[in-house]
């Protein structure tokens, strides 16, 4: 009998050691850095499994860490069905589909070794990284400015929304279109500059969009046939500053990160016409965007001055790195 109970005690400590051994494998890193110096990733998004994706807004192309990885590695080739600056990507299950915004950002000085090519939302096939369409954004009369595709959100109905920085526009791309609508408009986004950056959308089906230069977080109600209602500047509890990625959170909330001077990760509730801002974390050097992976929100923490300031760019940026911070109950 005491062989027994010692065979069962040794039993259970080595699943229990099995166990613990699988929760620290499943464990997410504390960082993933991006390889290089040269890609200056600007958004990030996640699938369901965990797998992490970020896009290259110098390198034109995409980068992918498997659940982990703390380091990611080249996946969609440089120029791949056409793929220009990379900036706002959203991975989205539903349809496997992996939505890339892609922009010939020659303007700002940025020439990718494939080519400059016109604005536009690359879709690719999430599991494989196959091309398999893209949408050019219609042009942009407002200030004679291109149209600059920022972010992506999406409905449940499979509904693309984007945010279309210089022209001041939320286009619309619905399931099998081939072309984009322009869903929502509001004079007080008629700003030279980039302005619309972040767009979320939360289970009401409201959108959501920040603003990057300036102050200001919108809901854009959805009325019942579909079309854009009442645009809403909500009060904030704070000003905002250079707000940038916008990912929902639950039924009322949403998490964002501002840059570059503030460096925070910040979760927003919404009530009513309000919106209080709690910072979550700061620090940072200069946050672009978020992706939750379960219980964890990974940052992506690229200061783009080494990119565009004259004064940081004969200098080496430090890593390209998303950083996990623990999600708030």
């Amino acid at each position: 009998m005491r062989a027994f109970h010692r065979a069962l005690r040794s039993s259970v400590f080595i699943s229990a050691l099995a166990g613990l051994c699988s929760a620290a494998a499943a464990a997410p890193p504390a960082t993933v850095t991006v390889p290089g110096t040269t890609d200056f990733p600007e958004s990030m998004t996640a699938s369901a499994d965990g797998t992490l994706y970020f896009s290259s807004m110098a390198g034109g192309r995409i980068f992918r860490a498997p659940p982990g990885a703390a380091e990611a590695s080249d996946w969609i080739r440089q120029g791949a069905g056409g793929l220009s600056s990379a900036l706002g990507v959203l991975a989205d299950d539903k349809s496997n589909t992996l939505f890339v915004c892609s922009n010939d950002m020659s303007f700002a000085g940025l020439a990718i070794p494939t080519g400059n090519k016109p604005t536009s939302l690359k879709i690719f096939d999430l599991k494989t990284g196959a091309a398999k369409d893209s949408v050019a954004l219609p042009s942009a009369a407002l200030l004679g400015q291109s149209p600059l595709c920022n972010d992506i959100a999406v409905a449940a109905d499979g509904t693309a929304y984007v945010t279309d920085s210089l022209g001041g526009r939320i286009l619309r791309l619905k399931p099998g279109a081939r072309e984009f609508e322009v869903w929502a408009h509001d004079a007080r986004w008629d700003v030279k500059g980039p302005q619309l950056d972040g767009i979320a959308v939360l289970p009401d089906g409201a959108v959501y969009a920040n603003i990057f230069q300036g102050n200001g977080l919108y809901r854009v109600a959805v009325n019942a046939d579909g079309s854009a209602g009442t645009v809403t500047r909500l009060q904030t509890s704070r000003p905002l500053f250079h707000s940038d990625g916008l990912r929902a959170f639950g039924p009322n909330r949403l998490l964002m990160v501002e840059g570059e001077t503030k460096g925070t990760l910040d979760l927003i509730t919404v009530s009513g016409d309000s919106a209080n801002i709690d910072t979550v974390k700061a620090g940072f050097e200069g946050p672009v965007s978020l992706a939750q992976v379960g219980d964890t929100v990974y940052v992506l923490d690229v200061p783009l001055k080494y990119l565009f300031d004259p004064d940081f760019r004969k200098r080496s940026p430090p890593p390209f790195r998303a950083e996990a911070v623990k999600l708030p109950q």
